[in-house]
C-alpha cells in the first residue's frame, strides 16, 4: 500500500507545478494585449494587427474626441469668389460631424482669411499652428500663398494637404517636400491637354496669352511651352500679365488683339477672367479661347461676364469634375447627393457653382484619408495614409477618374492624387459646358 500513496503524492506535485506554469503563461499574453507602442512608434511583437489599429496615438490637434483641422481661403480680396471653397468643405465637416464624425471624433476646421495675399497666409498658418495647435493644414488655397507656407510647414513636419492648387510643383519633388501634396490636376498637364488639341484641330493657330504675373500664371505658361516644344516661338505670338492689385485687364486684352491671334489662352482667376471675356467683345476680337480650368465656374465667371455682353461662343476648358449644373447630370445619384448636402448644410452658397462641388470632393477625400488612420491620428500616419491612397472612387469626379497616390519610399513616389481630365466646350445657350472626348490621363503623358 506504500507504493501507490507515494506514486499519488509525485501525480498531485505535478499538477501544481503545471497550474502555476500555466497561469504565469496566460499571465504574461494578457500583459502583452494592453502593452501600448514604445517610444519611437514601435509595436511590442506579440501585438496581432488588430490591436495595434485600436491602439490609440495623438499628436497635437488630436484626442479622443476631436481631430483639429486649419485652413486658409480668399473669403475677401481680388480672389473671394474662391472663399466659397472653404464653405462648402465647413460645411461638408458639419454633415459628417453630425452623422457621428470620424472614429467617434468630431473634426473641428478652423478657417482664416488671407484675402490671396502671401504674407497673410503666412500670419494665418504660424496661428493655426502655434495657437489653434491644429493637427495639419489642409485645401489652403493659392499657388502664391501655399509656396509661402510650403518650406514652413516641412520644416515642422506638419501634413500640408490636398492644397487647393494645381501647380505642378506640389508632386514634382516630394522627396524634397514631403509633407505638402496637391489634390486636382496640375497646371502644367493641363495646357499639354490643349496644346495636344490644337494640334488636331487648328494645328496653324496663333495664340497670344494673358496671364497672372505669379507662380500659378506661370506653371501654366510653362506647361504650354513644353508641350509645344520647339514650336512655341511660332505658335505664340504674344504674352501679357497682370498683378492681382491691377484694376482690370483691358490694356493687356488690347495689346494681345493687335497681335493677330486667332487663339486666346487666358490664365486667370476669376475676377480677371471675367474681365478679359468682356474686353474682348468690347474690342471686337473674337478668338478661340482656351480658359483655365480654375476659372470655369458658371456663376462666378461665365455669367457675370455675359451679363456684360461677352461673346461665350467658342471657348475650352478641361474638367475632372461632373458639372452640378448639367442636365447630363440630373439623376445622376453622386450629384443628386451632393445637392441634396447643399440644401441642408449650405443653403446659402450656389449649388450650380463648380467651386462648390470642388470643396465637397476634397474634404471627402480627406474623410477617407481620417478613416483609414484609425486610432493613429499621428501626423506621420495623417501623411501616410494620404500617401497611400489606391483607386479610391470619389463619385462626384468623372465617370472613369480614380485618385491614387504613393509616398515618397515607395519606387514610383506619387503626390499627384488626380491624373485625369476630359475637354468641353461652353454652350451659351443652354448655359452649361458640353463634354466631349473621352476622359485624358494625364499621367500615360509625362
Amino acid at each position: 500500500m506504500r507504493k501507490p500513496k507515494r506514486w499519488t503524492a509525485l501525480l498531485m506535485l505535478f499538477a501544481a507545478v503545471a497550474m502555476v506554469l500555466a497561469a504565469a503563461c496566460g499571465g504574461d499574453d494578457d500583459d502583452d494585449k494592453d502593452k501600448t507602442p514604445a517610444a519611437g512608434g514601435t509595436t511590442p511583437a506579440a501585438q496581432t494587427p488588430t490591436q495595434q489599429q485600436d491602439v490609440k496615438k495623438y499628436d497635437t490637434g488630436a484626442s479622443d474626441t476631436e481631430i483639429k483641422i486649419g485652413g486658409v481661403y480668399p473669403f475677401s480680396g481680388p480672389a473671394a469668389a474662391y472663399g466659397t471653397i472653404g464653405k462648402a468643405v465647413e460645411a461638408y465637416f458639419k454633415m459628417v460631424n453630425e452623422q457621428g464624425g470620424i472614429n467617434g471624433r468630431k473634426i473641428t476646421f478652423i478657417t482664416k482669411d488671407d484675402q490671396y495675399s502671401p504674407d497673410k497666409t503666412v500670419q494665418a498658418v504660424r496661428e493655426l499652428v502655434e495657437q489653434e495647435k491644429v493637427l495639419f493644414v489642409f485645401n489652403t488655397l493659392g499657388t502664391p500663398p501655399n509656396t509661402a507656407i510650403w518650406d514652413y510647414l516641412n520644416q515642422q513636419k506638419i501634413p500640408h494637404l490636398f492644397v487647393a492648387t494645381g501647380a505642378s510643383k506640389w508632386g514634382a519633388d516630394p522627396k524634397s517636400h514631403p509633407w505638402t501634396m496637391g489634390w486636382q490636376p496640375d497646371y502644367q498637364s493641363e495646357s499639354a491637354i490643349y496644346v495636344e488639341w490644337l494640334a488636331k484641330e487648328k494645328p496653324n493657330a496663333k495664340v497670344a496669352i494673358l496671364y497672372q504675373n505669379d507662380d500659378y500664371g506661370k506653371d501654366y505658361v510653362e506647361g504650354f511651352k513644353k508641350a509645344l516644344g520647339a514650336k512655341a516661338s511660332q505658335v505664340i505670338v504674344k504674352e501679357a500679365t497682370y498683378a492681382t492689385t491691377d484694376a482690370s485687364v483691358n490694356a493687356q486684352v488690347a495689346q494681345l488683339k493687335e497681335s493677330g491671334a486667332d487663339t486666346f489662352f487666358l490664365v486667370a482667376t476669376p475676377k480677371f477672367a471675367t474681365q478679359a471675356l468682356v474686353a474682348a467683345t468690347q474690342i471686337g476680337w473674337k478668338p478661340t479661347i482656351l480658359l483655365n480650368s480654375v476659372s470655369q465656374s458658371i456663376p462666378s465667371v461665365l455669367d457675370p461676364a455675359a451679363q456684360q455682353g461677352a461673346d461665350l461662343s467658342n471657348i475650352i476648358t478641361t474638367f475632372y469634375i461632373k458639372d452640378p449644373g448639367d442636365p447630363q447630370w440630373a439623376n445622376d445619384p453622386a450629384i443628386k447627393a451632393y445637392k441634396d448636402f447643399m440644401a441642408k448644410y449650405y443653403p446659402s452658397g450656389n449649388v450650380n457653382d463648380g467651386f462648390n462641388v470642388y470643396g465637397y470632393a476634397v474634404a471627402q477625400t480627406l474623410v477617407e484619408v481620417l478613416k483609414n488612420a484609425g486610432n493613429n491620428l499621428t501626423r506621420e500616419n495623417i501623411l501616410k495614409q494620404a500617401t497611400s491612397l489606391k483607386d479610391l472612387r470619389i463619385d462626384v469626379l468623372l465617370p472613369g477618374i480614380l485618385i491614387n497616390t504613393s509616398p515618397v519610399d515607395s519606387a514610383t513616389p506619387d503626390y499627384y492624387p488626380i491624373q485625369a481630365e476630359q475637354l468641353a466646350k461652353y454652350n451659351p445657350s443652354a448655359k452649361k459646358w458640353d463634354l466631349f472626348g473621352e476622359v485624358i490621363d494625364i499621367s500615360k503623358k509625362k
